[in-house]
């Protein structure tokens, strides 16, 4: 076999300059015309390294999806990542120092989408993937549940071999996700009535007061013996301290590890009621993730992983984190997929937002390995120390 690591290790500032390039594109996931822009920087990347232009999911209010199809015949394997963040424009500089690169979603997950995108080509560069089929689905929206972009997945993922989800490997371990808890999001608007607090406070009814109450009911459904997390994460009421508020809002996550939990949170945040007469409650949002489980297949991807990792000179395990992705709609279809063969580093959603620079080879041509799967022979790995 070709050496796949020592080729991505000779390209290594290339790659570095795609990931540097990638981040400068800002992209906040509800600034469609950042988004878009970035878009079109991931698109110009895909057309100089591996020469195959996008198939676009125009969006009216978000950024456009983008699909890449490198063959058309074989297994198809699909390799997921995004390219939206959660980082306004400006807020955090791009900077290297002591052998990481700082920068907004530079780990989550841009760096893995260039890493993917050049294990690809080392492949093609050295005809390793004639007989298959490569999609990968770059949506916009991920940070914000995916919410146009799921069913268009599911879409394009259908059928497919393997997933392969470039989102940041477990910070600290390096290792790869296996299972992920389902993901929720939910928003309550209390409405009460407004009266001078010093005049006639009797009056009025206080929506803040409803939204403490409800804050202690709402987190009293957290279940951490079964896996299951409910967080107010946003919680603001009133305008003025010498007013009862008329108003509040909740923004609530939720977290579980079965379907079972996720029927339970949703049921009771849908059906809550008021506390205090007088108050009335509007309730939205749903379990936007299904929980993504281990099962033989995942497992099996798992032990090929650690395979192709202990020839390339390193090793791997698998972990179950609370955080979701997109793989969790891939393994709920019943897809194989396998999560955490991104960048390594740490500080998701953290001002010290980092990716390790000597892991970036090793990384890539560990996606490599993953793409040459099973068409190798039995016993063989893809690559060699």
């Amino acid at each position: 076999m070709k050496n796949i690591k020592e080729y991505l290790q000779r390209h290594a500032d290339e790659i570095l300059g795609d990931i540097k390039k990638l981040v400068l594109a800002e992209s906040p996931s509800l600034d469609k015309t950042a988004v878009d822009s970035c878009g079109e920087v991931l698109q110009s990347i895909f057309q100089q390294r591996l020469g195959i232009t996008a198939d676009v999911e125009h969006q009216d209010q978000l950024g456009n999806h983008l699909k890449f199809t490198l063959g058309s015949e074989g297994p198809q394997t699909t390799v997921l990542g995004h390219f939206d963040t959660v980082w306004d424009i400006g807020e955090l500089p791009l900077r290297e120092e002591d052998g990481k690169l700082y920068g907004p979603g530079i780990l989550d997950m841009k760096s893995g989408l260039i890493q993917a995108i050049w294990a690809v080509r080392a492949l093609a560069q050295r005809d390793l993937i004639k007989d298959q089929r490569i999609v990968f689905l770059c949506n916009s929206d991920e940070e914000i549940g995916s919410v146009s972009s799921s069913d268009w997945i599911a879409r394009h993922a259908q059928g497919s071999a393997q997933v392969l989800v470039v989102e940041p490997a477990v910070a600290g371990s390096c290792a790869l996700k296996i299972a992920r808890k389902g993901t929720g999001r939910y928003d309550v608007t209390i409405n009460g009535l407004a009266a001078h607090a010093g005049n006639n406070p009797e009056e009025g009814i206080s929506a803040v007061q409803e939204m403490a109450q409800q804050i202690l009911f709402l987190h009293g459904l957290n279940a951490p013996e079964r896996g299951t997390t409910v967080n107010v994460g946003i919680a603001s009421g009133g305008n003025r301290i010498n007013v009862v508020a008329d108003k509040a809002v909740l923004g609530i996550d939720t977290r579980v590890t079965h379907a079972e939990e996720a029927q339970r949170i949703h049921q009771a945040i849908m059906q809550i009621t008021p506390f205090t007469p007088g108050i009335t409650l509007q309730v939205s949002g749903e379990q936007s993730r299904p929980p993504m489980q281990q099962t033989p297949a995942s497992l099996k991807m798992l032990e090929r992983a650690q395979r192709v990792a202990q020839a390339l000179g390193f090793s791997v395990e698998g972990k179950a984190v609370g955080g979701g992705s997109d793989g969790n709609f891939t393994a709920a279809m019943g897809l194989p997929t396998l999560d955490g063969l991104g960048a390594t580093g740490a500080g998701i959603h953290a001002r010290h937002e980092h990716i390790l620079i000597a892991n970036v080879a090793s990384r890539a041509a560990l996606v490599a390995g993953m793409i040459l799967g099973d068409a190798l022979p039995e016993g063989e790995t893809p690559c060699h120390k």
